[in-house]
């Protein structure tokens, strides 16, 4: 750690006043001096022992992500219908499974593309999985034209099974995914085109994209994949 990284004048002060004295006290002034004498004796303290600023900066780090996972937990559950419930998303797996795995994804992420044969490896062995997808296009204007197909494409298939056979053929395709490889994929799939061309036009896709943006920002997520887990009536 470089100490001339941290606000010395202002971290030797605070120190100097919590070690004053062992019980909460009034609020002090210090004449120039005083300060200057305290600010002194501190600064060499830490300089001799760097560890303690070591110590000091994990215990804020872990209090900062104790905070950080507290407010996670806090957005689930005032978003949990949107999240588990959402008339706008994709099932699949047992609809009343124990264990509900929700994936934030987008069509062009090298990382969704890696994990979607663990999650059809977990749908073909795990009986009591429940998993939703939804599209969280960030990753430019192809994610974001193949998204759109694939909401319409959930229009045409209410059961989820056509939509994971157009799912893996886009994820699992070769080259960039745009609205060309999507429809494409579609087509493959066996979904009604014409139908697709029109319901591409609809307010549902779009309400669709924005209500899943909104969301994950709402949750903090700026990343794909991103996961969310209810374990019973527990999340995580």
């Amino acid at each position: 750690m470089k100490l001339n990284m941290v606000p010395l004048a202002v971290l030797s002060l605070a120190l100097a006043l919590a070690a004053s004295a062992p019980a909460p006290a009034r609020a002090q002034t210090f004449a120039p001096d005083q300060r200057t004498e305290i600010e002194k004796i501190v600064r060499e303290y830490l300089l001799s022992h760097p560890e303690v600023l070591q110590d000091a900066m994990a215990e804020l780090e872990k209090r900062q992500t104790a905070e950080d996972a507290e407010k996670h937990l806090a957005a689930i559950k005032d978003n949990a219908t949107a999240i588990f419930s959402s008339p706008r998303q994709v099932n699949l797996g047992n609809p009343q499974g124990d264990v509900t795995m929700v994936e934030f994804f987008d069509y062009n992420c090298a990382f969704c593309k890696r994990a979607m044969s663990d999650m059809l490896d977990l749908l073909k062995n795990d009986p009591k999985l429940r998993i939703v997808l939804k599209e969280f296009p960030v990753l430019g204007e192809g994610s974001v034209q193949a998204a759109q197909v694939a909401v319409a494409v959930r229009m045409q298939d209410k059961t989820g099974k056509k939509y994971l056979d157009f799912h893996t053929k886009l994820l699992g395709g070769r080259g960039p995914a745009d609205k060309a490889h999507a429809l494409a994929a579609a087509k493959d799939a066996g979904f009604d085109m014409a139908r697709l061309d029109k319901d591409l036009q609809s307010d549902e896709v779009k309400q669709t994209l924005e209500d899943n943006l909104k969301l994950a920002e709402q949750l903090g997520l700026n990343g794909t994949p991103s996961y969310v887990f209810q374990i019973g009536r527990a999340h995580v």
